[in-house]
């Protein structure tokens, strides 16, 4: 099936608010999903009140952000990105973007550019010299996307999980 691109102006681009928090956990949830759970497992899941208080420390941070991508009112896609200062190449700003994700039903109509563009331009409104992201080895699709949009696969990551 070919999908057709949303107009961009049906998209509105905002920081996320305490009362996106279900649908943001939900949409990361779909993103990360490795075995099926039904809309109602997931939706019971994105209540847990762990979510608000991650959401309180993002909105706590001068160095955070949350935003939503927005279609006619419902929130359809989301991405979170930090501000890194650093020595590295003279104190260069760099930003890392981080749970991208659009709902399942609006992928392939264009919202994850016109997120990444709202990235990259919040990122240069902001001295970054640098941006950087990082995608789940399995996600393919994403790759792609991310390559097609200009980003250069140049390092393999690497994550040690301290709580596990």
């Amino acid at each position: 099936m070919i999908r057709q691109a949303v107009d961009v102006s049906e998209i509105v681009m905002r920081e996320a608010v305490a009362a996106d928090v279900p649908r943001v956990a939900a949409l990361i949830m779909h993103g990360a999903s490795t075995q099926t759970r039904t809309p109602e497992a997931i939706a019971a899941e994105a209540r847990d009140p762990a979510y608000s208080k991650a959401f309180a420390a993002i909105e706590a941070s001068p160095h955070n952000r949350l935003f939503v991508a927005e279609r006619v009112g419902v929130v359809v896609g989301t991405y979170q990105i930090t501000l890194l200062p650093g020595l590295a190449e003279r104190g260069r700003l760099r930003a890392k973007i981080e749970s991208v994700h659009v709902a399942p039903e609006s992928r392939g109509l264009g919202i994850g550019a016109v997120m990444m563009r709202h990235a990259l331009a919040f990122a240069a409104e902001n001295g970054v010299g640098l941006v950087e992201l990082t995608s789940n080895k399995s996600r393919t699709d994403a790759h792609r996307f991310y390559r097609n949009l200009g980003f250069d696969q140049s390092h393999e990551g690497f994550k040690w999980a301290l709580d596990r």
